[in-house]
C-alpha cells in the first residue's frame, strides 16, 4: 500500500512539473501582443491588398482582404449561387449557358489578373472552368462575372487562363486531347494517334472593354497540356506549355500515359502565329460554341 501511495504521488508530482514547464513564460505577451493589431484593419479602411482564390469545385471566386483575411466576397462565375440568386433569375441563367445546355457548375481552377507591361493593372481577373471549357472574365469596378466564353475542340481547361504581357491574349489549352469538334460521328479510341488531337485557344480581350473573342487555335499533337505561362520582358512574344502523356496513350493511363520519365516543353512564338492569321495562313473551319455578356445597365445577361 505504501509503494502504491509513493508511486501516485510521484506520478501527481511529474504531471505538475510537466505543466509548469509548458508554462509559457511571459502570459502578458499572449494576451497583449500586437500580432492581432498588426493585421486589423479598421472600418471604413481598406485592405492593402486583395486575395483572388479560386474556389475549385464550387465553381465561384472568393476574394479576401490582406492583411486582415477578411472574406470580402464571393463572386459566382460557373456554378449556381442561391445567395445571390445567380443561376436562378431569369437575369442570370444566360450566364451559366452552353453549346450542351445549362451547365450549373463546374471546376474554378486557376486566376489571372489582368496586366499592363507585366504588372498587374486591377481591371479584371480570369478564371478557367476545368471541366465544361470556358473561360470568365471577372470586371473589378463591379466585382461581377461580366462574360464567360465556351471553348471549342477541348475537353478539360487546365493550362488556362494564362495572359500575355499586356493582356492581348488569354491562352486555354485542353487537358485531354479529343477529336475536333467538326468532325462527324464517333471516333474510335483505337485510332487516338491519327485523330485526337490537342489543342490551344487564344482569346483576344479588347484593351478597353475587355470583351473576349476566340481569335485563333492551334492544332497539336494528342497530348495533354498541363501548365502554361507567357514571356515577359525578353521573352515578349512567347508561350511556354508543359504537357504529360506524350506517350499518347488512352488505357491504363496510371501505367502506360508513364513510361517516360520526361514529357515535352512546348514553346510557342504567339506573334509569329498572329502574323500568319492575319496573313490568312491559317485554316476556317464551322465550329459551334457558347459566349455569354453580362449587360450592367440591364441587370442581364445574354447570348452573342
Amino acid at each position: 500500500m505504501k509503494n502504491r501511495l509513493l508511486n501516485f504521488v510521484i506520478a501527481v508530482a511529474a504531471i505538475t512539473l510537466c505543466i509548469s514547464s509548458c508554462k509559457p513564460k511571459d502570459l502578458g505577451s499572449a494576451v497583449s501582443g500586437d500580432a492581432a493589431s498588426k493585421a486589423y484593419v479598421a472600418p471604413g479602411h481598406y485592405d492593402e491588398f486583395y486575395n483572388f482564390v479560386s474556389g475549385g469545385f464550387s465553381g465561384q471566386m472568393s476574394v479576401y482582404g490582406l492583411p486582415s483575411g477578411r472574406l470580402l466576397r464571393v463572386i459566382p462565375v460557373f456554378s449556381v449561387d442561391p445567395e445571390k440568386g445567380w443561376g436562378y433569375s431569369e437575369e442570370t441563367k444566360p450566364m451559366l449557358n452552353t453549346s450542351h445546355g445549362f451547365v450549373p457548375w463546374d471546376d474554378l481552377h486557376h486566376v489571372e489578373l489582368s496586366q499592363t507591361n507585366g504588372e498587374v493593372d486591377g481591371r479584371w481577373v480570369f478564371g478557367n472552368a476545368n471541366n465544361t471549357p470556358r473561360v470568365a472574365r471577372i470586371d473589378l469596378t463591379t466585382f461581377r462575372t461580366a462574360e464567360i466564353i465556351e471553348l471549342l475542340n477541348s475537353a478539360g481547361n487546365h493550362s488556362s487562363p494564362f495572359i500575355t504581357e499586356n493582356t492581348e491574349y488569354v491562352v486555354a489549352g485542353t487537358r485531354f486531347s479529343v477529336p475536333p469538334d467538326n468532325d462527324n460521328g464517333d471516333v474510335p479510341i483505337n485510332t487516338y494517334k491519327e485523330n485526337f488531337k490537342g489543342h490551344i485557344s487564344f482569346i483576344a480581350v479588347d484593351k478597353e472593354t475587355g470583351h473576349m473573342s476566340i481569335a485563333f487555335q492551334l492544332r497539336c499533337p494528342g497530348v495533354n497540356f498541363d501548365l502554361s505561362h507567357a514571356g515577359k520582358g525578353p521573352s515578349h512574344g512567347w508561350f511556354f506549355f508543359s504537357c504529360y502523356n506524350t506517350e499518347q496513350a488512352n488505357t491504363l493511363l496510371e501505367v502506360n500515359a508513364s513510361q517516360k520519365d520526361k514529357d515535352f516543353i512546348m514553346a510557342v512564338n504567339w506573334k509569329k502565329a498572329e502574323e500568319y492569321v492575319k496573313a490568312g495562313k491559317g485554316k476556317k473551319v464551322p465550329v459551334q460554341y457558347s459566349h455569354s455578356l453580362w449587360d450592367e445597365k440591364t441587370h442581364s445577361g445574354k447570348l452573342k
